[in-house]
């Protein structure tokens, strides 16, 4: 992989996704006006010389000159570089719905297991997940912070470690799983190690935490 120019796009979760319904489309209109506009991935600071993510979704998403790449991010504060990578725009909607990019932008680092649309989709209905959003954010924020660790650790790092402990407070188990990790028994990183500014993302295919699972009721299925 390539060094590659700034990308100048839009950064994919600032356009309006269906995932969570109306409601979330509504949400993102209110956090992206009062973003700053600072959002160009890749002018936060140097980025290695090249930024290896490895994993089966990897090939998905943005690689080489195309914006979102993982070279143009590594450097940029992680709450900005989760708004470039396409499969986490519900993730990114929840981080700025609740708050949490100060914890996220921490100097000491952090590793943030970041599920995909999809796995919030099989966990959450769109009226629990909106719901969330809108109005009981401090459910939704404790269910982030069961996501994210402090330190910046690699995927080999967890893996070697054998667990780890939430911000949250809360230990997962981290195994070795298919050249990536496993976490909580359940959750398998898709793409990991995506660097930014203190921090490592890993994207998991499962939500983590103990709260119920609403997916999969008349609320799921779009209006005819």
């Amino acid at each position: 992989m390539t060094n590659s120019q700034s990308p100048t796009a839009t950064p994919v979760s600032r356009r309006l996704l269906p995932i969570a319904g109306a409601t979330l489309a509504a949400l993102l209109l209110v956090v992206i006006a009062g973003s700053g506009g600072n959002s160009d991935a890749g002018t936060a600071g140097p980025a290695p010389a090249t930024v290896t993510v490895t994993g089966p979704l990897c090939d998905q998403l943005p690689a080489g000159s195309e914006p979102g790449n993982p070279n143009s991010l590594a450097g940029q504060p992680a709450d900005q570089a989760l708004q470039w990578i396409p499969v986490l725009t519900t993730f990114e909607a929840a981080v700025r719905a609740t708050g949490l990019a100060a914890e996220l932008t921490a100097p000491t680092g952090v590793t943030i297991l970041a599920p995909t649309d999809d796995a919030f989709a099989a966990k959450f209905s769109r009226t629990n997940l909106d719901d969330m959003l809108l109005n009981d954010t401090a459910t939704l924020r404790g269910l982030l912070r069961d996501h994210v660790v402090s330190g910046a650790l690699p995927v080999a790092e967890l893996v070697a470690a054998g667990s780890a402990t939430t911000v949250a407070g809360t230990s997962l188990t981290v195994t070795a799983h298919g050249g990536g990790a496993r976490v909580d028994a359940h959750a398998d990183t898709v793409c990991a190690d995506y660097q930014a500014a203190n921090a490592r993302i890993h994207v998991i295919n499962e939500v983590l935490g103990t709260l119920p699972t609403t997916a999969g009721g008349e609320d799921d299925h779009p209006a005819h």
